[in-house]
């Protein structure tokens, strides 16, 4: 999103009445990627003691605020992936996960987690 915004920007989006239009923008997603942000170390928590529906909540959340981000993406598919766990080995949530996994390195390839804190 801020990519097209800044493509924006150097076309159509500076002339003297759109500079407030990109600063909103901006502030815009500055706000939903400090919500994802938030919400991914909310999960991050909840993961760590084990509650993976509670984690998958948070995660969920994050990935509403952000969907650019590689890192709520890929939480979320590792919470869905141990949820289905012990289920049968091609559960419908298991093809989820890899679903997600695939759209979190699809976001960004270079992408580690970090489960320290």
């Amino acid at each position: 999103m801020l990519l097209s915004l800044v493509l924006l920007a150097g076309t159509t989006l500076l002339t003297p009445t759109r500079p407030a239009v990109v600063a909103v923008a901006v502030q815009a997603s500055e706000a939903s990627s400090s919500a994802a942000q938030a919400e991914i170390d909310a999960g991050l928590a909840a993961f760590r003691r084990l509650r993976f529906q509670q984690a998958e909540k948070h995660f969920q959340a994050a990935v509403e605020a952000d969907p650019q981000s590689a890192a709520a993406t890929f939480y979320l598919a590792y919470t869905v992936y141990k949820i289905a766990e012990p289920k049968r080995p091609f559960h419908p949530d298991k093809q989820r996960a890899a679903q997600l996994f695939a759209r979190a390195y699809e976001l960004d390839p270079g992408f580690r987690p970090v489960w320290a804190r």
